[in-house]
This record gives C-alpha cells, sequence and structure tokens, in this order.
C-alpha cells in the first residue's frame, strides 16, 4: 500500500473517468476517504454500494468541505455552476482539479465563478477513456500508462501542481504540462475531430434509406472507425461548443483535404492517392503503437 496523497478526495460526477479515478487511488492506497458529489441520489447510491465511493452528498458546497483535493468531473456546460458552489466554502488547503477536455472554457467558468481563480486550481485532462460512460464502466486500470495533461496557469502554487502530479502518477499516468491554447488545438485534432468524423458518418448512413442493408454488411473497419460514436452526445455536444474555435478550423482544414481526395478520385489520379494513403500509413505506424 502506498503512502496517503490525499486525505478526502471529493469527486463532483461519479462516473467513467471519476469512478476509475477513486477506484485507482484506493487500489493503490493512496486516498483516505472518498466523497461522490452530484444530483442523482440512486447513481451515487450505485457508486457506493460498488465501493467506488465511501459517502455521497448532493449538495456540492457541503460535499467539498474538508476535503484536500476536489476533482470536478462533470460536463463542460456544468463547469461554471459547479465551481459557484464550491466558491464559498473554498480554502487554502483545497486543491481543485479538473478532467475537462477544453480548458480554455474550464478557466472561463472559473473566472466568472470564482472572480479571481484560486492558487489551488490545476486545470487537467487525462487522455483516457472508452466509449462506455456511468459508474459501472469505471475500472482502476483506466490510467495505466495514459497520458495526463495538466496546464497550469501562472497563478498556479507548485504545491498545489505537486499533489494533482503525484495523484495521477499514484494511477500509473505518465503527467505532462503544457498550455492551455495548445492542449485545446491539439486535442481539438486528435480527439474531437475523428469523434466528429465518427458521428457524422454513422448518423449520414443511418438517415440513408438502405440503411439496415448497410449496416448489414458493416464490417471490422468499420466498427472500429466508428466505436467513439457510442459515446455520451451530451458530453459532446458541450466539448463542440467549448473548443468550437479550434475544431472549426480542425474540420475546414480536413474538408478541404477531403475534397482534394474526392477530386483525385474522380479524375482516376492514382499518383495523389498513393502518395496520400503512403503517407498517411508511415505517420500512423511511426507515431502510434497500434
Amino acid at each position: 500500500m502506498g503512502k496517503k496523497i490525499i486525505n478526502k478526495l471529493c469527486i463532483i460526477g461519479v462516473g467513467l473517468i471519476g469512478g476509475s479515478l477513486a477506484r485507482a487511488l484506493k487500489k493503490a492506497g493512496v486516498v483516505g476517504e472518498v466523497v461522490g458529489a452530484g444530483r442523482d441520489v440512486a447513481h451515487l447510491e450505485k457508486a457506493k454500494s460498488l465501493g467506488v465511493i465511501d459517502s455521497f452528498e448532493t449538495n456540492i458546497s457541503l460535499a467539498v468541505k474538508g476535503c484536500d483535493m476536489v476533482v470536478v468531473a462533470v460536463p463542460l456546460g456544468a463547469m461554471q455552476a459547479v465551481f459557484e458552489k464550491i466558491a464559498p466554502v473554498i480554502t487554502k488547503d483545497m486543491v481543485i482539479t479538473d478532467v475537462g477536455s477544453a480548458k480554455g472554457s474550464v478557466i472561463k467558468a472559473a473566472q466568472a465563478a470564482f472572480k479571481s481563480i484560486p492558487e489551488t486550481l490545476v486545470p487537467g485532462h487525462p487522455i483516457a477513456g472508452t466509449e462506455k460512460s456511468g459508474v459501472e464502466a469505471s475500472f482502476p486500470e483506466l490510467y495505466e500508462n495514459r497520458r495526463i495533461i495538466i496546464t497550469p496557469l501562472e497563478t498556479s502554487s507548485p504545491d498545489a501542481i505537486s499533489k494533482v502530479k503525484s495523484m495521477w502518477q499514484a494511477c500509473g499516468a505518465e503527467v505532462v504540462e503544457t498550455t492551455i491554447e495548445h492542449h485545446d488545438e491539439a486535442l481539438a485534432a486528435t480527439s474531437h475531430l475523428p469523434h466528429m468524423l465518427a458521428f457524422s458518418l454513422v448518423d449520414t448512413l443511418a438517415k440513408m434509406d438502405a440503411k439496415n442493408e448497410i449496416f448489414d454488411f458493416a464490417a471490422g473497419g468499420f466498427r472500429d472507425f466508428t466505436r467513439i460514436a457510442s459515446s455520451d452526445p451530451d458530453m459532446w455536444r458541450d466539448i463542440c461548443l467549448a473548443n468550437g474555435d479550434a475544431l472549426v478550423g480542425m474540420i475546414e482544414k480536413f474538408s478541404d483535404d477531403l475534397q482534394l481526395l474526392s477530386k483525385a478520385i474522380e479524375s482516376n489520379d492514382s499518383k495523389y492517392l498513393e502518395e496520400t494513403f503512403s503517407r498517411a500509413k508511415k505517420a500512423r505506424d511511426e507515431f502510434c503503437d497500434t
């Protein structure tokens, strides 16, 4: 069992991400009490029965009292409302982090709620997850050998940054530090755009008259590519709106390249097709393990 890093942890939003974090920290033996917070009592009771949390509270202001670590794992659209409930009871010993996929949006929410952003706020984003959601889908190994990005502000205290890093490292993750702007641009390209493509492709096919026959012929490639279209629609709606500028830029760039590919097919330009596919294969093989 590891040395305690966190005495009392509050996870606001005990789903796949928050639940897996709690499970991992408990497995590592580095956390004391784990409090779950949210609006759905039945969901929180389920999390407690699974041993993911030790207690729960629907009043966020009460839930975070006495906690030395608060992890906000709610949709981006709900972030400001949560911060507003934390603001009246925050203490200098309460480190706050989040798991949001668009950091610029989180900072805007924090500025609106806290007025002056606390030194103990350290924005974060685990690059991990599955297409499933809910506490039932959580498991302690989710973060092993995965990357966690943190985007500290100039006002973030070194102690708070160190505590957030140690928390994620205890889960078996690699912690990487970058700027908010770089994070949002990179995630628009590598995560948000692929989800948009998967959602859009499945929706396009679902609206076709012969959709049943089309899906009957779907093979492994289709299933692999569109797996992420089973992700939570509400969460991805919020991500689109929160990281809109960067995401629209990537969609436009991809659309331009897709048009060039379409023209190459139309004009039987085998050289362009082969060069594109070869360049893509080389990049995929170099930068991805599987």
